[in-house]
């Protein structure tokens, strides 16, 4: 019943969506879905105004639930400037991370685990909270969180032509989210004293994405993301209220991208590296 009441709600959401802007059609997204399952590049969506991306991918969504099952959290793309200029798009963006997404550290993943796969450092952190709804600083975020998890996020741009997608186009397609590979979570500390290092070091530290024999495929600083990483839950927050959605205790938050979008090889092992997070352990993926 309680799934059956989520669903309703979500074709209520969209309904009152669709009077105000111009989703892809109920064809569109079928085809969209049936392209993410087969992992096969889809139809690029073009001309979506923010409405229409928003509307499309409540849609989108909808038809995810049905075949994923339960939502284990959200992600926040578009959080790094460099990955906004990639896509001409001078904001965030966000999508739903479903049950079987998020798998353990070390994972050996096929090298085409999608239509457009890529991989990029990434962290998530872990929702303590409903008071994070409401958080509007980074420390406010750390009060309503338990978990901070180094994180190899495997997105999967799914389209035919992923250089023309732009910012609603992303909102359309979940924001490509596919997979990732969550390493050894960092409790989050009790004492007040501790909790402001941590809030410093997640702003300072260097993430380094290397192959296990050390040639680097990118790094980047914590404060990449929206001055700091956590700032990409204040926007979450805001983002989910206005369409009447909030995360929930338990649930996992994809911050963004540390990294390049780099795309996946054969016979190598990914790991991402937190340079000064004390704590944080190396996480690794293998593709095969």
């Amino acid at each position: 019943m309680q799934i059956k009441s989520a669903l309703l709600a979500v074709a209520l959401a969209i309904a009152g969506m669709q009077a105000q802007a111009e989703c892809l059609t109920d064809k569109q997204v079928a085809d969209l879905i049936a392209s993410y399952v087969a992992k096969t590049p889809a139809a690029n969506p073009e001309g979506l105004s923010e409405e229409d991306g928003a509307c499309s991918r409540a849609k989108v969504n909808l038809q995810l639930a049905q075949r994923l099952g339960k939502v284990v959290g959200y992600k926040a793309g578009l959080t790094n400037p460099a990955v906004q200029k990639r896509f001409g798009y001078d904001k965030p963006t966000w999508g739903k991370l479903y049950q079987g997404m998020v798998l353990a550290d070390g994972a050996v993943v096929d090298a085409t685990f999608g239509a457009r796969p890529l991989f990029e450092a990434d962290m998530l952190v872990r929702v303590r909270s409903e008071a994070i709804n409401q958080a509007k600083t980074p420390m406010e975020v750390l009060d309503a969180i338990d978990q901070v998890i180094p994180f190899i996020e495997l997105p999967d741009l799914t389209v035919l032509a992923p250089p023309k997608l732009n910012g609603p186009a992303i909102n359309a397609i979940n924001v490509g989210a596919r997979l990732g590979v969550a390493g050894q979570p960092v409790v989050v500390p009790q004492t007040r004293g501790e909790r402001y290092a941590m809030l410093d070091a997640l702003r300072d530290m260097t993430v380094v994405l290397s192959d296990d024999k050390g040639a680097e495929f990118g790094r980047g600083k914590g404060s990449d993301i929206l001055e700091h990483p956590l700032n990409a839950v204040v926007w979450l927050a805001q983002a989910l209220a206005k369409e009447g959605l909030s995360m929930k205790p338990g649930e996992l938050i994809s911050l963004g991208s540390f990294s390049p979008l780099m795309p996946p090889k054969p016979g190598v092992k990914v790991i991402a590296t937190y340079y000064g997070l004390i704590g944080a352990q190396p996480v690794s993926v293998t593709f095969k």
